[in-house]
């Protein structure tokens, strides 16, 4: 393990070309699906619009990889039977409160989107996006950039990394993955903007990489130090 005090440009695209070569290269979509969406944004479906809801409300606090396969199996169900129930649902699914939200953002799915695609302005989406059922502080931030718009999504990886590069360790004890604390949010947010200047890539797309990065151990943070897993390649 190499401890690294910043993210560098060049440190940024290794750890990109890591992730892609060994697979690792995605959230719902690919990295590259997301990149495509953020610099040329395109107007979803109401179905493709629930779907990311969906995959959002199911990977909130859960292993992603986990939550994945489980949001397809969700989905699937869905293409088979086009008006699920609550009961139908909970046959593949047991959490009541996610399959209860899921069932509502269905049903209200044209709406829903209709709604969102007549904003314009990015905050205006965002707050839409926290009314949603089962979406919360943090996971609005993630349904937007899945759909396109350039935010940070903050998780508790990003927050991990924010605070251990640009903030005072004694907020690592307040790293939370459901509310955000401001002074958190300030670490992150510089964080990105110092990258973005560096990077010439937009702060979503940044984020998916470093998310990513921590996700999976090539990034270890503990409490105030950062360390980069140079034999990642050989695990």
């Amino acid at each position: 393990m190499k401890q690294i005090k910043e993210i560098s440009p060049s440190l940024f695209y290794y750890i990109q070309q890591i992730l892609i070569n060994s697979g690792n290269d995605s959230d719902n979509s690919s990295f590259a699906e997301i990149h495509e969406r953020l610099y040329k944004p395109r107007i979803f479906t109401p179905d493709e619009f629930a779907n990311e809801v969906f995959y959002v409300i199911c990977v909130a606090g859960f292993k992603q990889t986990t939550a994945k396969k489980m949001c397809n199996k969700v989905i699937d169900f869905i293409n088979k039977y086009p008006n699920p129930t609550v009961d139908g649902l909970l046959t593949i699914y047991k959490n009541k409160n996610k399959i209860n939200a899921i069932v509502k953002v269905w049903n209200n799915r044209v709406q829903l989107h209709d709604e969102f695609y007549k904003l314009s302005n990015p905050e205006e989406k965002l707050n839409f996006l926290s009314k949603l059922p089962h979406i919360g502080n943090i996971t609005k931030y993630h349904i937007a950039r899945n759909l396109g718009i350039n935010f940070v999504k903050y998780d508790i990886w990003i927050q991990r990394l924010g605070v251990a590069l640009y903030g005072n360790i004694e907020y690592a004890k307040i790293v939370s993955n459901s509310k955000l604390n401001p002074e958190i949010k300030k670490m992150c947010d510089k964080m990105f903007s110092d990258l973005e200047a560096q990077i010439n890539e937009k702060v979503g797309y940044i984020d998916v990489v470093l998310w990513k990065a921590c996700q999976q151990g090539l990034l270890k943070i503990d409490r105030d130090k950062v360390f980069f897993d140079e034999n990642f390649m050989k695990k």
